[in-house]
């Protein structure tokens, strides 16, 4: 049992990808392991997902993982002598092609900037570092640079006021897709999401093999939040290129939005990027990033990750176990439930709504120690988490698939076990787990939700008010 409520997503790296060091991150804290396909090989992929499910089994623990495809990336292409200056005011020529470029001329390997940039539009270039205005689209593009400096070989292109004609998923992500799902991960992320239609043509590819998190880091995906998060299974505050795409300081605005929309969908979200990044080097964070971790729970984050601090980071375990201090910190605070009252859910005319919202008044009123859910898809414990009720939750389901995603939802302990016979069966195991898992004591409530007849999925009709006995 953790003793907290909000996840860790760690990403896997050169730092961090031996199996004893998955196994010390994993006991430190992590729920959740994230693999950044655009970096390594199917081979060493499949190899770290391997010694994650060696770990689940010896240590009894659900653990999630995540494929995260590196989607329709826009470079430049390269200069004959492996950069440019760009010059303040300097009017330059975008070309389309793979040619060498040199002074005054970027060659780059999309046409379909053509159909999509018209003047007024923004190239960002290098996460950000340099800028150009777009002025005129012919057969090329001139543009004057705003934000100038050096630009080298094959630097990564932001593309500001339009929405790009590409799939969010590329050749590459499909391959890489269709490899993941063979290892049975838990969860795909999505990268460059721009319309509701990037995500249902992922979704016909995988065909609920894995849940499918949607990476929101381009404004056409925030304007159009609500329908591209109830088409996903999960949401990812991507503040690199977010923070690129949009005004610095509409990023903590932006990522406020979405956190809310994830919670009232019932949809588990999570915060992404710079949120402890001083200790890729340094074996303590800035008061900054602690608040910054602290904030996202007080907004309702179900998980914050961690990029660089755990892939090539010198304190891949410490930086860890810093971020579970945090969220403890922040959720032992008198205060933290008070963030949480008149939350806006959307819910429908179903039993199972009604008992999750039930269960939120329960819960406070006779100060429960746990909620023990049971589950045969996840979508009832995912109810009841975005209730936030004051408690741990315990999502007990027979099927191990749905164990390792539950790892990723606010408050959830996911234990795999058979469901009950009867009723009397049922309460017995919940006292059983109460006493063993969670160390409760006779005369403690605890919640009970599940369905009659019981391992019929979609049929939550029971909540029961129990007592250890």
């Amino acid at each position: 049992m953790r003793n907290r409520l909000a996840k860790i997503v760690a990403t896997v790296g050169p730092a961090s990808a031996a199996p004893s060091n998955l196994e010390l991150l994993s006991d430190v804290g992590v729920d959740v392991f994230r693999l950044n396909f655009s970096h390594g090989k199917h081979e060493g992929h499949g190899k770290v997902v391997d010694a994650i499910r060696e770990i689940e089994t010896r240590r009894g623990r659900p653990i999630a993982i995540v494929a995260d495809m590196q989607g329709p990336k826009i470079r430049v292409a390269t200069f004959s002598d492996d950069h440019i200056e760009l010059r303040y005011g300097q009017t330059v020529t975008i070309k389309i092609g793979d040619d060498e470029g040199g002074d005054g001329v970027i060659y780059m390997p999309h046409p379909e900037l053509l159909l999509a940039l018209k003047p007024g539009c923004y190239l960002k270039f290098d996460d950000g570092k340099l800028s150009v205005k777009v002025t005129a689209v012919g057969k090329d593009i001139t543009a004057i640079v705003e934000v100038p400096g050096k630009l080298g070989n094959r630097k990564g292109v932001n593309v500001i006021g339009a929405v790009l004609p590409v799939s969010a998923m590329t050749d590459k992500d499909r391959k890489d897709m269709v490899f993941a799902l063979s290892k049975n991960v838990d969860f795909i992320a999505l990268s460059f999401v721009q319309t509701v239609e990037d995500v249902t043509n992922a979704q016909e590819i995988i065909k609920g093999r894995a849940g499918l998190i949607v990476k929101i880091e381009k404004p056409s995906a925030v304007d159009d939040i609500e329908e591209i998060v109830r088409a996903s299974d999960g949401v990812m505050v991507a503040r690199g290129d977010l923070g690129v795409e949009l005004p610095l300081e509409q990023v903590p605005v932006v990522q406020r939005r979405i956190i809310q929309v994830a919670r009232r969908l019932g949809r588990p979200v999570i915060v992404a990027t710079h949120m402890l990044e001083s200790m890729i080097d340094s074996p303590t964070p800035t008061r900054a990033e602690a608040s910054d971790v602290a904030t996202a729970m007080y907004q309702g984050a179900d998980a914050v990750m961690l990029s660089a601090e755990t892939a090539v980071g010198r304190h891949p375990a410490t930086t860890v176990a810093i971020m579970d201090r945090i969220i403890r910190a922040a959720e032992g605070d008198p205060d933290f439930w008070e963030g949480f009252k008149g939350d806006k859910i959307n819910r429908r005319t179903t039993a199972e709504d009604a008992i999750s919202a039930s269960i939120h008044t329960i819960a406070h009123t006779l100060e429960a120690k746990a909620v023990f859910g049971y589950t045969s898809s996840g979508s009832t414990v995912k109810r009841i988490a975005r209730t936030r009720p004051p408690c741990p939750i315990i999502g007990l389901t027979p099927h191990k698939h749905i164990a390792s995603r539950m790892a990723l939802t606010w408050g959830v302990t996911p234990i795999i076990l058979k469901d009950p016979v009867n009723f009397d069966d049922m309460l017995g195991s919940i006292n059983a787990l109460a006493k063993s898992e969670l160390g409760l004591k006779k005369g403690d409530t605890v919640l009970v939700s599940a369905g009659i007849p019981f391992g019929q999925p979609g049929t939550t009709n029971t909540l029961k008010i129990g007592v250890v006995e």
